[in-house]
């Protein structure tokens, strides 16, 4: 099966994490997209398959050489967001793509325009995988894993090819934050790891930001509004109040690069009581602190004004990987290197949200972020270039060459 017809298959499958269950996997759907990988991994005669009652798949390609080769691990993720449906994904293939405005549903008028999506343009002349505009396209990551088990084929059936033992797994729910939960790293065996999970071509990411989450609840006290003077507490004024109190200038819409924020992504409430959720980021470590210590500070200035009426649940998610990564720096020159190999120019940025590998890196596995070549991830516009899914999956490959070059 080449690897356009994999992508395909797995993107009907549909895999949509939820956040709102307590369950692993959050959605037992993601077995399905799981079940076929297995079989697939099986059928190409990879060793040590396992999936277990979580939805974490694993699996080894054998060494084919007697050298002393260090194991390595390439990882991909199963689910897709729950920012967007993932049933029922009709794709198609946009041959030859011209540099117009895509026209994705004709019926229902929905494009993506060029002006919209300027990256667009990097890409005229290339086929491109594109939705029906109803759906998600499930590139991230289901270009991942058609990138990695497509490159574990090609080195079984190039058995001239030198490597060393490679794992590889595929992980659920790394949409909602909990991909690493119960990935066992002992059990995986591997010194290093990638990620096959970035964007564009030439993606090679070590840096991450540290995130936190903030939940604030709010009690009001309701009283009829004609006899509300100096007794009501409007929960929603009180919510109003406390997102004023953090820095406009420090929201996602106004920043960029190594910029952090504070990001509202969840206001309910009525007159009696009120709840807000904010996700907290930053690259550097310190700044990261002083600014959970900021949200902390705005509630308990309120507290003081609204007499103990908020309650603040802050909670770290991840970390930088950074401080993990680049101690073995080897583990960013091979991909890089295997990249120049190819005739990518590998663009190294920190990445602008986190990944599995930012928490893999803190359990024991070093694990940096390679790019899998989607685009206008998590929702109707997200497309992938055909030539930037086949180039993920043959750094794969080089990257398991250079490791067996480079040891005796």
């Amino acid at each position: 099966m080449n690897i356009v017809d994999r992508f395909i298959k797995y993107a009907r499958i549909d895999t949509q994490s939820d956040e709102n269950s307590t369950q692993t996997p959050s959605t037992p759907k993601q077995f399905n997209l799981a079940k076929e990988v297995e079989k697939e991994m099986n059928e190409i005669a990879l060793s040590d398959v396992s999936l277990d009652n979580n939805c974490y798949l694993m699996g080894t390609l054998p060494s084919n050489t007697i050298k002393n080769i260090p194991v390595i691990g390439f990882v991909a993720h199963f689910d897709t967001s729950p920012d967007m449906s993932g049933e029922n994904v009709n794709p198609r293939i946009v041959k030859n793509y011209d540099g117009k405005d895509l026209v994705l549903n004709e019926a229902l008028n929905i494009v993506s325009s060029t002006a919209d999506f300027p990256e667009l343009l990097d890409h005229v002349g290339e086929d491109l995988i594109v939705t029906d505009g109803t759906t998600l396209l499930g590139a991230d990551d289901k270009a991942g894993v058609a990138e990695i088990i497509t490159a574990m084929q090609y080195l079984m059936e190039h058995p001239e090819i030198e490597h060393g033992k490679i794992r590889i797994a595929f992980t659920p729910d790394e949409e909602i934050g909990r991909g690493p939960d119960k990935f066992d790293v002992a059990k995986f065996g591997a010194e290093w790891a990638y990620t096959m999970d970035g964007g564009e071509v030439g993606e090679l990411e070590y840096e991450n930001f540290n995130a936190a989450s903030a939940k604030i609840s709010i009690q009001g006290r309701n009283v009829h509004p004609g006899y509300a003077k100096n007794k009501m507490i409007n929960a929603l004024h009180v919510a109003q109040e406390l997102v004023d109190l953090l820095p406009a200038d420090e929201r996602p819409e106004n920043t960029e690069g190594y910029e952090g924020f504070y990001h509202l992504i969840g206001l309910n409430g009525t007159v009696d009581e009120a709840s807000l959720s904010f996700i907290i980021r930053d690259h550097d470590r310190q700044k990261f602190e002083l600014r959970k210590k900021g949200i902390t500070d705005v509630v308990a200035t309120l507290n003081v004004r609204y007499n103990n009426r908020l309650k603040l649940d802050l909670r770290d998610q991840y970390y930088n990987m950074r401080e993990k990564v680049e101690p073995v720096k080897h583990v960013i020159d091979y991909a890089a290197r295997a990249m120049k190999e190819l005739g990518i120019q590998p663009h190294i940025k920190p990445i602008r949200g986190g990944t599995d590998g930012a928490r893999l890196s803190f359990m024991g596995l070093p694990c940096p972020n390679i790019f899998a070549g989607g685009l206008n991830f998590h929702g109707r516009h997200e497309l992938l270039p055909i030539p930037s899914l086949e180039k993920a999956s043959q750094v794969i490959v080089k990257i398991a060459q250079l490791v067996a070059q480079d040891h005796e």
